[in-house]
């Protein structure tokens, strides 16, 4: 259970992985031995911040756009938006549907559940070969929680583990990243129910905390700076199973869709 403090103090720690990551490679171990190597170690209740693109390359989620064969589909969509009609070809086999299309960008919802451009498909920082792309996880929160496993049982030590990606937003400027997966921490924190300063009780007050970490996370990481991984600690948070699908909206509750 988390408690309310006068004053909280958080701590946000980079951890560099020099490496390329390879499909098959253990992330929990190379974590563990990057912050062994920044003479660090985990302490009880940190929450692991990981972006998604190392995780999506261990479990080889690199696709050659060599090999996609486009359809007709996606090659009128490519002519009206100035796009690769092979990558329209993946952002269909990865959506739900699409929700809309305006010049160059395509929004979709994915097989996830994610309302993001481009079915959350990265063309950067993928590798040395320009017709790589990178898919998300099949199940970020699965990922997350394999992790979180391998993390606890190899240190001994309970920490949550929060997959991130970097999307934008309605109405701002900019990307913000956010978490796609979790594991051993509640995403939302909600203060239904309880008062305020004054005595009012709250009615609709919920705390994407997940999402709030894994931002703060992105202050560290950088694009280019082999930093894909964060330590934050100091966070009080609440402890158990849980799933992104806490945090996101349903369709019908969605006044955008």
């Amino acid at each position: 259970m988390f408690r309310m403090n006068e004053f909280i103090r958080i701590e946000i720690i980079p951890i560099l992985i020099k490496q390329d990551i390879k499909k098959g490679d253990n992330i929990a171990e190379l974590i563990v031995k990057s912050i062994r190597e920044k003479n660090e170690s985990l302490q009880e209740n940190d929450v692991v911040v990981i972006t998604h693109k190392i995780v999506s390359k261990a479990e080889g989620k690199i696709v050659d756009l060599g090999n996609v064969v486009p359809s007709e589909e996606s090659k009128k969509i490519a002519s009206n938006t100035r796009k690769d009609p092979r990558l329209i070809e993946l952002i269909i086999s990865q959506a739900n549907e699409i929700v809309k299309i305006d010049k160059d960008i395509i929004i979709t919802e994915t097989k996830h559940g994610f309302v993001c451009a481009n079915a959350g498909i990265d063309t950067s920082n993928v590798g040395k070969q320009s017709n790589s792309v990178l898919l998300l996880p099949d199940d970020p929160d699965k990922s997350a929680k394999n992790i979180r496993i391998d993390l606890n049982s190899t240190t001994s030590v309970n920490v949550g583990v929060i997959i991130s990606d970097t999307f934008g937003r309605p109405f701002r400027k900019g990307q913000v990243n956010i978490a796609i997966g979790v594991a051993g921490i509640d995403p939302i924190r909600s203060y239904i129910g309880k008062k305020d300063m004054y005595g009012n009780i709250l009615k609709v007050t919920e705390l994407a905390i997940a999402d709030e970490i894994a931002s703060a996370a992105e202050l560290v990481m950088g694009k280019s700076s082999r930093v894909p991984v964060s330590i934050v600690r100091g966070f009080d948070f609440t402890s158990h199973d849980s799933s992104i699908s806490t945090i996101l909206r349903s369709k019908k509750d969605d006044l955008f869709r």
